[in-house]
């Protein structure tokens, strides 16, 4: 049965008529999908197509009705390659404009991160009230047998409100290499238990103060003083998953910055000299939250009016602290704003001295007014007060580094379960059983992997921020980033084989007349049909040959082989972009048959690769 909030939120957005026209049902499972071009109605669901996507957005649930399952999963752009990648966000608050924002933020943190897939992301609309373990698990299950239909599109990871034991029964009922982030026991990698995205933040965190002398070069950076490694400074916004694992990866180097403020949902704590992060770590354990716990155990009964740590139980304002290095790694978008009635955690103008923000926070969103207000953001935080920004997607990607090494690496085919025990978890349980110790050195031969591919991009991404803001002063943290990822997209699909973006050609036979032929060129967007005669290719007919023989006076009823084009450039649909401009442009034509062996399969042309690459967007 649809959740009541997401049948109230479809029912106010979609006419009854696009309700009748685009359901598709396969069993209990109903779907309603959604493409580029339908503007009109992506507008109404708060998606606004661009040039990068979505390519496709899916509102789906069971209609079974002794439960409420359902939810959207949005494939934004598949330039890097297919599948995408991204995770299950579960929220009673879902809607799809939600999901395609974080999609659109896959898309570029898997291009930052060299990743040979797309961005995607899939939300399941959860119920007011945390349902019973066995419900939650049956919510997981049937939602595992929606996405189930989008496999070669979508590979699902874990996100806000789902664990790496949702990825577990995902693969239990589509298949091992179904979900991302699964448990060890199937080969995979619990990300959070590793801090994988944490990692990534500290990596880029001492990356970028390797490369922050060369800012000097920019006047807002010219005075700046760049302390070594040991001597820097560190705020961390949010004590939870990332931000905890930050500061315990952060004290573990040699020599250790000094980590002098965190905060959690009751406070602050602040030391100047250092916080006793071991300790912070330990409490974090036993309680889940420190910074009250904290005051209670050691600072409730300090009476000096300058205490050695101070706490507040105003998380917000670590804000107003100095440090050289500010880390937000708490849950909120707007950490930072010049506009109070956006809500932000703190105002620029009320803001610390800080030199560098490392982005440790989900923060990114392509909605053209949060755009508009970080771009504002920026042009203080960067341009005024001379502080550099590293964007979430170049830095926090240590999850999805981690994650994409279950599906890069290949589970071996006799580990993969039998299509026969596939929803049976006690089946399954007993295929792991028997294959654990392959599976325990699969998984860590993943993530050996993971560990160096991060390194490795996290690094690289840092130098080339830099890179990019000293050959554009202009330029802000965040159009660079987008750059870095948007070039990575467009060098993929310049190698991306043509097969992914042909088109379907129109064949005919020799025996069609130039009348029948100049009907269907009318009705056909390619502007070309192909003669064929027991699928070898005779020749092509396009608008020219048409043209060319009206102008003649030849009669209507010739047949097309009179007037066809017999000398034909095709090209093989594994050919390249660049190959194919190559030969569009010596040929000096606009469209060419794509063939192989067995015979014509496509067309590609200029108008094609205008419409369906992205050379384009870094241009504008």
């Amino acid at each position: 049965m649809i959740p009541k909030q997401m049948a109230a939120f479809l029912s106010a957005a979609l006419p009854e008529q696009t309700w009748r026209n685009r359901l598709r049902r396969e069993g209990s499972l109903a779907f309603m999908e959604f493409r580029i071009n339908d503007v009109d109605r992506l507008n109404r669901l708060g998606i606004h197509p661009d040039k990068l996507g979505p390519h496709l957005v899916v509102c789906m649930w069971d209609e079974r009705e002794d439960l409420e399952v359902g939810g959207y999963l949005v494939i934004d752009n598949l330039a890097m390659g297919r599948p995408s990648m991204g995770g299950i966000r579960m929220l009673p608050d879902i809607t799809p404009a939600t999901i395609f924002n974080l999609a659109r933020g896959m898309t570029l943190k898997n291009a930052a991160a060299a990743l040979p897939y797309g961005g995607g992301k899939a939300g399941i609309v959860a119920p007011e009230q945390e349902p019973p373990e066995e419900v939650r698990r049956e919510i997981i299950r049937r939602f595992a047998h929606l996405i189930g239909r989008y496999r070669p599109l979508y590979l699902p990871g874990p996100d806000v409100g789902t664990n790496d034991n949702d990825m577990r029964i995902i693969a239990i009922e589509n298949g091992i290499d179904s979900a991302l982030s699964k448990p060890v026991e199937m080969g995979g990698n619990r990300i959070d238990e590793l801090g994988a995205a944490a990692g990534g933040v500290v990596i880029a965190i001492d990356a970028l103060l390797n490369q922050m002398v060369r800012l000097k070069t920019l006047p807002q950076f010219k005075t700046m003083n760049v302390p070594q490694r040991g001597d820097m400074t560190v705020l961390i916004q949010g004590f939870g998953a990332v931000g905890a694992h930050v500061a315990k990866f952060l004290t573990n180097l040699v020599p250790a910055p000094k980590i002098v403020g965190i905060s959690d949902a009751h406070g602050y704590l602040f030391r100047g000299a250092g916080l006793p992060i071991s300790d912070l770590l330990a409490m974090r354990d036993e309680h889940g939250l420190v910074t009250f716990p904290y005051f209670l155990t050691h600072l409730i009964n300090q009476r000096s009016p300058h205490p050695d740590v101070k706490f507040a139980n105003t998380p917000n304002d670590l804000l107003r602290e100095d440090a050289f290095c500010f880390v937000p790694a708490a849950p909120i978008a707007r950490y930072l704003d010049v506009d109070a009635s956006n809500a932000p955690a703190m105002t620029v103008d009320r803001m610390g001295r800080w030199k560098m923000i490392v982005e440790g926070a989900n923060t990114y969103s392509p909605d053209p007014s949060r755009r508009a207000a970080r771009l504002r953001m920026e042009r203080t935080v960067y341009w005024q007060q001379g502080v550099v920004i590293a964007t979430d997607f170049l830095v926090n990607s240590g999850g999805v580094i981690f994650a994409a090494q279950e599906h890069i690496i290949k589970t071996p085919e006799h580990l993969r379960f039998p299509r026969d025990i596939l929803g049976n978890e006690e089946a399954v349980a007993r295929w792991l059983e028997k294959h654990q110790d392959e599976l325990a050195e699969l998984a860590a031969k993943r993530l050996e992997a993971g560990i160096k591919q991060r390194e490795e991009v996290i690094r690289r991404n840092m130098k080339e921020l830099v890179d990019f803001l000293i050959a554009d002063p202009d330029m802000l943290p965040l159009e660079a980033a987008e750059q870095i990822s948007i070039t990575r997209i467009a060098n993929r699909e310049r190698l991306r084989p043509i097969r992914f973006i042909m088109e379907p050609l129109t064949l005919i036979g020799p025996g069609v007349s130039l009348r029948q032929a100049a009907q269907l060129l009318i009705d056909d967007p390619n502007e070309m049909l192909a003669v064929v005669d027991s699928g070898r290719l005779l020749g092509v007919v396009t608008d020219w040959d048409i043209t060319h023989a009206i102008a003649r006076g030849l009669r209507e009823d010739l047949p097309v082989t009179d007037i066809m084009s017999r000398e034909v450039i095709t090209v093989h649909p594994e050919a390249t972009i660049p190959e194919v401009l190559r030969l569009l442009e010596s040929h000096e034509i606009t469209a060419m048959p794509v063939v192989e062996k067995d015979g014509v399969i496509g067309v590609i042309s200029s108008h094609i690769l205008a419409r369906k690459t992205l050379a384009r967007l870094l241009q504008s």
